[in-house]
């Protein structure tokens, strides 16, 4: 350096040169050690995106190769989800098995596998209700606040977040964290930095219809998006320095891209989470960075795709390399900063006691039957899970979910078991419908009502009626009379009306007769766990036919019952609309007595049974059904009848009867979409079967039958459009709503 036309040089000019170097170098070159010096505490800042969250993951390996310590980890949503995992002493590489591994679709739905529902509850399928049941309470109906209680994701979040559930603090995880949620009731955002890891990740990731609201303190939070998407403040309230804002958030619609309500519904709630996302992002600084993934059209509903969207984390982070290697420490420095994720405690902790948090009508000693974790053994999370699952399946619950807690030097488990919000008492409805070609159509509406937990065994009252084709009334009282819920009483009575068709050989009807009846039975039994039943009661009924199409001049017909049944039944279906796997089947025999009051002397035997087997997207259904009157002397309204789809597909419904029925048939159909809300299936059956006035004739003349269709599973039940075919060219084209396959027609 020299004075400007002297030529002599500065005498300060060194020391000019080393202050300045000094002031550029020293902050980069501390900024390289740790702990102990004055490098810049980082936060990191990970937004909300549902699916496209995944794309975090990629940004944290990018920062882990280029040694940038993490100080302070907050994170709204899906980045609440990546971020509490991360700070609980998870690697990349573990995050990103467990994200991209879950089955998301399966995780989002609340109802449990019908493996877990109880025997009670899978006889709820025998009825053509919608399972959709609002509460009806003191004259009001009553709604859940959201489509998805959470019941998996609860279960999910709580394994994932075992190894630190007994961290209350969140500044005592690996790294210091904070989810953000929203208090739907003031719309301001609410911190989370203690309690439950779990509740945290859950509330902040509640979108607002989708999922229940979760109450924390006394606040009902739901998605923290909604107040604050990225949330770079927070991360500044809690000591950082410098914050990385990771915005995965999904960018608004252009004006072509909204078409119809749907969009317009989602493009108001981007606007809200797009103008707060947009309000933090201008409080950055030079000396913070903002990485924005291009994620292209990767959804936040695209969870399948969740692997796609890391690589693109990855490549949006290296784009900002020059500028995330300024807080690059030395690798001696940032394997002591990463040590304490090393020690995280992966063992599960032994148990040493079992409380449980009953708010329901049902007794605690009931819901302690259901639990069979035992006391001194380190923590069975399957089994646990497997105990929780068939309490929710009773399905009298909004959520079962338990705690890890640590109460007087022992560690223990309190299952919290709350029952549905919108409960104890519920309204459902029903509609069936049937039509063929030749114009016999059929319709009955239903409205039930019922009432649950009427006491701490679980008694229940259902009250039921039904308009249409087939009018009638039912009212059925079930009690379990021990708290293992295995010895039961059930009474009910009945009235309804129904139609009786008489046809020739030549398929024409004859006569159509109207039958009124009156039901009135009682039964008691043991269930064998969720799988099975057996029962044994007594049933009087009375009433009368007459006849509605044929020769006016018939007499009234009477007719009068008195039976004792026994029965057993087993039910392992997956589902009993379009099964995918297991079985289902009943064994029952019917003694009729003038001494029980009946006018006939009679024996009779019902077999039938279901069974499932899947390939794929393909479904192969074996079934059959055999019923027999031992000494061929029952009365007309006891005959079996057969006709109609899947029970000799091309007949007339119930256009053959009988002292004796037999039918085998054989099911296939393959799914053709993907979309679960309403899945589709092509298929077609081969049936073969008759009946028959005498024993002797049990086998003779076969009758040999098909169909095609198009099944739909709606809310509202299966939907089937078919082609019935059967021999002498007799066939028909059927509309169908209503059950099928393990119930019979």
């Amino acid at each position: 350096m020299t004075y400007k036309g002297s030529g002599k040089r500065c005498p300060c000019s060194f020391w000019s040169v080393f202050v300045a170097v000094t002031l550029l170098v020293l902050p980069a070159w501390a900024a390289h050690d740790e702990p102990g010096t004055d490098r810049p505490r980082i936060g990191l800042a990970l937004s909300g995106g549902g699916a496209r969250g995944a794309a975090h993951i990629g940004v944290l390996k990018v920062l882990e190769e280029l040694r940038v310590p993490i100080d302070y980890i907050v994170g709204t949503s899906m980045g609440s989800i990546v971020g509490a995992l991360y700070a609980s002493g998870m690697t990349t590489e573990e995050i990103e098995k467990v994200l991209t591994g879950i089955d998301w679709e399966y995780t989002f739905q609340d109802d449990p596998p019908r493996a877990d529902r109880s025997f009670r509850r899978k006889r709820d399928d025998d009825l053509y209700l919608v399972k959709a049941k609002p509460g009806f309470n003191d004259g009001k109906l009553e709604f859940p606040s959201g489509l998805i209680q959470g019941q998996k994701v609860d279960l999910l979040f709580q394994a994932l977040t075992q190894p630190v559930a007994h961290v209350d603090n969140f500044d005592d995880l690996s790294i210091p964290y904070r989810a953000v949620a929203t208090d739907i009731v003031t719309g301001k955002a609410v911190v989370l930095g203690s309690g439950s890891l779990s509740q945290a990740m859950r509330a902040s990731m509640s979108i607002p219809g989708g999922f229940a609201a979760v109450e924390i303190d006394g606040k009902l939070l739901v998605d923290g998006g909604v107040a604050d998407n990225l949330p770079i403040d927070v991360a500044r309230q809690m000591g950082a320095d410098v914050v990385i804002a990771v915005d995965i958030s999904t960018p608004l619609m252009t004006r072509e891209e909204i078409q119809g309500a749907l969009a317009i519904t989602g493009q108001l709630t981007g606007i809200l989470t797009r103008r707060n996302t947009e309000e933090q992002i201008a409080t950055l600084t030079e000396k913070d960075v903002l990485i924005v993934p291009d994620l292209g059209d990767i959804t936040t509903s695209s969870f399948s795709r969740a692997g796609e969207a890391i690589p693109k984390g990855v490549a949006a982070a290296e784009l900002k390399q020059a500028g995330l290697a300024r807080y690059s420490i030395s690798e001696p420095a940032y394997a002591e900063h990463m040590r304490a994720r090393e020690e995280r405690d992966t063992e599960p902790p032994v148990i040493e006691f079992v409380r449980i948090d009953n708010q329901s009508g049902i007794g605690d000693d009931v819901l302690a039957e259901y639990l069979t974790i035992e006391t001194g053994e380190p923590l069975d999370l399957p089994k646990l899970e497997a105990d929780i699952g068939r309490i929710y399946g009773l399905e009298l619950f909004e959520s079962v979910r338990y705690d890890l807690v640590e109460e007087d030097g022992k560690t223990g488990i309190v299952v919290h078991a709350r029952e549905k919000s919108w409960g104890p008492n519920y309204l459902q409805f029903g509609i069936a419908l049937a039509g063929t070609e030749e114009g016999d159509n059929s319709y009955n509406l239903a409205l039930a009502y019922r009432m649950t937990a009427l006491n701490r065994l679980g008694g229940e009252l259902l009250m039921g009626g039904q308009a249409g084709e087939e009018p009638g009334i039912k009212v059925d009282y079930f009690q379990y009379l021990d708290v293992d819920s295995r010895y039961f009483i059930e009474p009910k009575v009945e009235w309804g009306k129904s139609n009786f068709s008489l046809y020739d050989k030549d398929g024409d009807a004859l006569a159509e007769y109207r039958v009124t009846s009156y039901i009135g039975e009682i039964a008691a039994g043991r269930e064998f766990g969720a799988w099975g039943e057996a029962r044994l009661g007594y049933r009087l009924y009375t009433g009368y036919a007459k006849i509605r199409v044929g020769d006016p001049s018939t007499p009234k017909e009477s007719f009068q019952g008195g039976e004792v049944f026994v029965r057993l039944s087993q039910d392992k279906l997956d589902d009993t609309n379009f099964p995918r796997h297991g079985t289902i089947a009943s064994l029952e025999w019917i003694g009729s007595r003038k001494t029980l009051a009946a006018y006939d002397d009679f024996d009779q035997v019902l077999a039938k049974g279901t069974a499932a087997f899947s390939m794929g997207k393909s479904t192969f259904i074996l079934a059959g059904r055999y019923n027999t009157t031992l000494d061929d002397d029952a009365p007309i309204q006891n005959r079996f009848r057969a006709g109609g789809f899947l029970n000799l597909s091309g007949y007339n419904v119930n256009e053959l009867s009988g002292q004796h029925f037999a039918l085998l048939g054989v099911v296939y159909y393959r799914r053709l979409n993907d979309f679960n809300l309403l899945p589709i299936y092509l298929g077609g059956t081969f049936e073969s079967g008759n009946v028959w006035e005498h024993e002797a004739d049990i086998g003779d003349d076969l009758r040999y039958a098909g169909s095609l269709f198009l099944g739909v599973d709606t809310p509202f039940g299966p939907m089937y459009f078919a082609y019935g075919m059967a021999e002498a060219g007799r066939n028909a084209l059927y509309f169908y709503l209503g059950k099928t396959f393990g119930h019979g027609n």
